[in-house]
């Protein structure tokens, strides 16, 4: 019997044991978790600070069963791969025949005049969170349930889904970031200006090109002096200043580490013994830090390791950023920085008053990249198009606007029995409508039971509302659905 140890129980490594256990391999599967939780959807957590999900919301489905040992609440504190063995914080020595290694990444934590040494969420001043882990939610709700105002450093992804949470629980929110725009790894000047206006619309201001000097915190609230010599006050920080893949076991055991954990197309890292997959995990010089490749990584970890397929392979897919926040739509994909060829076809339009912006670049009539904000009917068909390499149609002008241009239609179906079996409803865990169908023809007759024979809706939940029309649109036609072979 193989003895398989498993670091980590957050998205990736839970993601893992499920894959496994679904497989019914000769193994046994130890899983440590350093959070004393259950597996639990992090994409989610921006809905619980809003007050849209509850903690039982954002919980993962887990594997159990005989052969799986899951001990959360046990942080493991060194490998030694000459013999085998991991040891965790409690003295306890176990042996592995393969390990993985699932340890995510961390939230950074600014060197700044008051935050100095606080390397952990223990370490920071009494009204200072992270936006991490359920934990820094916790933490979180407890500042802001006597609060009115609220600063939050870091105008990312992360950043922007903390500040619309905190405004959805009716507090005065500002962005403070050090960069002139908001989420410059995705979106471009144009966009960042509009998405603000739109933010402003929403109770969320921001401080743009503004760096943070340093921090004064009280038992009553915090003092964030910015670098032009003004001072910010409000009664909670919240610091969305970026993560870093955890590699320190990895290091201390002397595999090879860049960014993050090294590894082949077998998520195999420098120990033939030792994998990894998720945020720790650097594949040809790539650290993602999204849902969905951590999933396809632990798929194709969980056909090598089960012997089922052990030349699969980890081919990066296309990956599409959301934002996951109330009253925001948000989709950015690709390469957004004009091609200095001249080879690459641009297409933009924006209309600040509405909120909505949209961009496209083009090369060999395929998208290479898009941003996709505000309320566009054309953005599923755009994720498809560039998803799928799909060729685009004619007259651009139909995805940019989201509507019937010179007779070409850029709006996705109106009804799921219009939409190819080949779409795929889930980005995160790439399910299809026609996967979809072929579950309710096998006798799924619900959403929750789509859910745990699909995973779809799992990851961010932005399918949410395409697999409940889907759901609908199968219970009225039922039995006359045909499915493709």
């Amino acid at each position: 019997m193989n003895r398989i140890v498993i670091v980590g129980h957050g998205m990736a490594g839970a993601r893992l044991t499920a894959e496994l256990h679904a497989r019914r391999g000769d193994y046994k599967i130890t899983v440590y978790g350093a959070e004393r939780h259950r597996a639990y959807n992090r994409i989610m957590l921006s809905n619980l600070l809003a007050g849209r999900a509850d903690e039982l919301d954002v919980t993962l489905t887990e594997a159990a069963g005989h052969g799986i040992d899951v001990r959360a609440g046990l942080a493991v504190t060194a490998i030694e791969p000459a013999t085998r063995t991991v040891r965790t914080a409690d003295g306890t020595a176990t042996e592995y025949d393969h390990l993985v290694l699932a340890t995510g990444s961390r939230a950074v934590v600014p060197n700044l005049p008051g935050l100095t040494g606080a390397d952990s969420p223990a370490g920071l001043p009494e009204r200072v969170a992270l936006f991490r882990t359920l934990d820094d939610c916790r933490r979180i709700l407890a500042a802001a349930a006597g609060a009115r105002t609220a600063l939050v450093l870091g105008g990312g992804l992360l950043g922007l889904e903390a500040a619309r949470g905190l405004a959805a629980r009716g507090l005065d929110v500002r962005v403070v970031h050090k960069v002139g725009q908001l989420m410059e790894r995705q979106l471009d000047a144009t966009a960042s200006a509009v998405l603000a206006r739109t933010l402003a619309g929403l109770g969320v201001g921001t401080e743009l090109a503004a760096a943070a000097e340093s921090v004064t915190a009280t038992t009553d609230g915090v003092r964030l002096r910015l670098g032009d010599g003004r001072e910010l006050d409000a009664d909670l920080l919240v610091l969305a200043c970026g993560v870093r893949p955890d590699t320190d076991l990895a290091r201390r055991a002397g595999l090879r580490v860049g960014r993050g954990v090294m590894v082949d197309d077998r998520m195999a890292t420098s120990d033939p013994r030792i994998w990894a997959i998720g945020d720790c995990a650097e594949h040809d010089g790539v650290v993602t830090g999204l849902v969905a490749p951590a999933w396809e990584q632990a798929r194709v970890l969980a056909r090598v390791l089960a012997g089922d397929d052990p030349g699969a392979r980890y081919r990066p897919l296309p990956t599409v950023t959301r934002l996951k926040a109330a009253g925001i739509d948000l989709a950015a994909m690709g390469d957004t920085r004009p091609g200095a060829d001249g080879q690459t076809e641009e297409l933009s339009f924006a209309d600040p008053a509405r909120g909505t912006y949209a961009r496209l670049l083009i090369r060999d009539d395929r998208l290479t990249g898009a941003i996709m904000l505000g309320d566009n009917p054309a953005v599923g068909t755009v994720i498809q198009l560039f998803d799928r390499g799909g060729p685009v149609p004619t007259d651009r002008r139909a995805l940019l606007l989201g509507r019937a241009v010179g007779g070409t239609v850029a709006a996705p179906a109106t009804s799921p029995a219009l939409m190819p079996d080949a779409a795929t409803v889930c980005q995160c865990n790439t399910v299809s409508k026609g996967a979809l169908v072929r579950c309710w023809r096998a006798g799924a007759r619900s959403v929750a039971e789509m859910v745990a024979a699909t995973r779809a809706t799992t990851g961010c939940g932005s399918c949410t509302d395409a697999v409940t029309g889907i759901v609908d649109w199968l219970s009225s036609v039922d039995s006359d659905v045909e499915v493709p072979a």
